[in-house]
């Protein structure tokens, strides 16, 4: 009997809980006829790139943040997660398949040393990737990197301190980025090189800000304070930079260029995507865009004040502090003069949804009056993602979709991770911000930002820290929308006190007879706060209660504890 079988028949005898020895691949083939070509290793590294699924559901990914606002708000914010008995995010099957892969991927000859170096850095970067997802999610994790047997002690490790995990993920990039073939030899469908050394800047950046904003606290990595990873971070985004490989998407129209990104069928060329999720409807291995995207449906959820009144006008200034702001009454005033990044990314009255001919549906109010996941929430609906392609969006209003490729790396976030990791190291310098944020700027025509920024905001987030620091997270926060990566943000910055315990976020205002006269008589009993804007959860809590003792992790079920007593359980859970 192959070790492929032994291995299945023991995954049902032991810990059903823990799913280490889940059943995957290893009972369908036997490592006699399997692990011999090029071809071998390609079947059995692709079942993992379906777990890059995701990137671009905007709707969603923002959800436990300051950026969107669900009809009700998620546990997460509310502070109401409760310990699942099992499940929650702790199974294993991805990492054992992983390390199978791993350890009989080197045994294969036929094929180009190229191919075969090629499969075998996707492997260490999937372990990487699926890794860090744990970090993010539990903090300190057990490590394996072999399949384990039923006598193996590995199956009741103790859990390893976070930055010992985050280590070993830089140490599986670090192979993967010397294993890998760049992105212009095997394209952008892909894992290469440069989305190895972009991802190895993003986990080092994560780790290295968690250790220096939560140290001190249970949180915290004992020992250090994260600099040696933000300078990691650093490195590896400026060895990217400096390549020249890499540019951002433009086609100087800097009032569309953003919003067309973001709704392309095809990347292949775009010279700002690194890694892409492309569509293949017929073994579902892509992202869709539902139709709630193109303004005819809010999906239950809004863009929140708090995030539109980020974005700052086209001084390069503040709204608090800028001239140039002109009220946000209506949408349309909401959007004058301000950073043109906002008008292409929520949808504003006379842009066109779809573009039928000879007549094209054109956006008029949000959906406010709408029930359910028809509503908008907040009356800033998303536009980001959204195609006017008629072929995009066929179907009945339930079902119409487009096919769309959806990023999982692009350069707007190297250049992004650059910045603040010499900004943390206090090594920032004008021409450091010339060749990251004040790149970004130049696409849609807003001015650079100055290393001596120039005014003060009495809206920052975080007025604890400099002007400086302060402008480079309301960059990231405004080019990185709605892509996911807001939450990480405030969990690594430990940020829960100053923008989520005890907040409420808002909507759109509501003026009766000015903001939304076409649907004014359906929306007339929709809460409102003392200053008209709309303010859905007025009546259901007086504010978030996110526990900062305990929330920046989430609980590890109480079957896996039972089952090993190494294991212990995350802070205040």
């Amino acid at each position: 009997m192959g070790r492929t079988i032994i291995i299945f028949l023991m995954s049902n005898l032991i810990l059903g809980c823990t799913d280490v020895l889940d059943k995957g691949p290893l009972d369908e083939v036997t490592e006699q006829t399997y692990w011999t070509s090029a071809a071998d290793l390609q079947l059995n590294v692709y079942q993992f790139y379906p777990e890059l699924r995701g990137t671009i559901n905007y709707p969603d990914l923002d959800v436990h943040t300051d950026n969107l606002q669900p009809i009700s708000p998620s546990g997460v914010l509310s502070g109401t997660r409760s310990i699942p008995e099992s499940g929650g995010g702790w199974g294993w099957n991805n990492i054992r398949e992983i390390n199978y892969f791993l350890e009989n991927a080197p045994q294969v000859t036929q094929g180009s040393q190229d191919e075969l170096d090629q499969y075998l850095g996707e492997g260490y970067f999937f372990r990487a990737w699926f890794y860090f997802q744990k970090v993010k999610r539990f903090g300190a994790v057990p490590w394996y990197e072999e399949v384990l047997n039923i006598d193996s002690e590995g199956l009741f490790a103790e859990r390893q301190p976070r930055n010992v995990i985050v280590d070993h993920i830089i140490e599986d990039l670090d192979r993967a980025i010397d294993l890998l073939q760049n992105k212009s030899q095997v394209g952008i469908n892909r894992v290469n090189r440069e989305a190895a050394l972009a991802f190895k800047s993003r986990v080092a950046l994560y780790e290295g800000t968690w250790e220096k904003y939560h140290a001190g606290t249970v949180f915290g990595a004992e020992g250090s304070n994260g600099q040696e990873y933000i300078q990691i971070a650093a490195e590896a985004s400026e060895q990217l930079i400096d390549e020249g490989n890499l540019s951002l998407y433009s086609t100087d129209n800097p009032g569309e260029d953003y919003w067309r990104l973001f709704n392309h069928s095809d990347l292949t060329g775009n010279p700002e995507a690194i890694l892409v999720e492309s569509v293949d409807p017929e073994v579902d291995l892509g992202t869709w865009i539902w139709t709630y995207l193109n303004g005819e449906r809010g999906d239950g959820t809004g863009i929140t004040k708090q995030l539109v009144e980020s974005y700052l006008a086209t001084d390069g200034r503040p709204i608090s502090v800028s001239d140039e702001y002109q009220g946000d009454t209506t949408l349309e005033e909401t959007v004058t003069n301000r950073d043109p990044r906002l008008k292409q990314t929520m949808w504003v009255p006379g842009q066109i949804q779809i573009n039928n001919q000879p007549d094209p549906l054109i956006f008029d109010y949000p959906a406010l009056h709408k029930g359910g996941s028809d509503m908008s929430t907040t009356g800033y609906m998303i536009r980001k993602g959204s195609t006017p392609d008629p072929q995009q969006n066929q179907g009945s209003s339930s079902s119409r979709y487009g096919e769309i490729d959806g990023m999982v790396f692009r350069y707007a976030e190297v250049l992004l991770n650059f910045a603040e990791a010499k900004a943390e190291l206090g090594t920032l310098t004008q021409a450091d911000l010339d060749k990251s944020i004040n790149v970004i700027r130049e696409r849609v025509d807003m001015p650079s930002l100055d290393i001596n920024v120039g005014y003060t905001d009495p809206n920052w987030n975080f007025p604890e820290l400099s002007p400086l620091m302060n402008e480079i997270r309301r960059e990231r926060r405004i080019e990185l929308a709605l892509e996911g990566f807001r939450y990480d943000d405030l969990m690594r910055w430990a940020a829960a006190d100053e923008v989520i315990q005890g907040a409420r976020w808002k909507g759109a205002k509501f003026v009766e007879g000015e903001s939304f006269p076409e649907i004014e008589d359906q929306i007339s009993g929709i809460p409102v706060d003392e200053n008209n804007y709309i303010d859905r959860y007025q009546n259901s809590m007086s504010g978030f209660g996110f526990d900062e003792s305990r929330d920046y992790l989430f609980p590890i079920p109480t079957n896996e504890i039972s089952l090993n007593d190494n294991l212990t359980q995350n802070p205040g859970w």
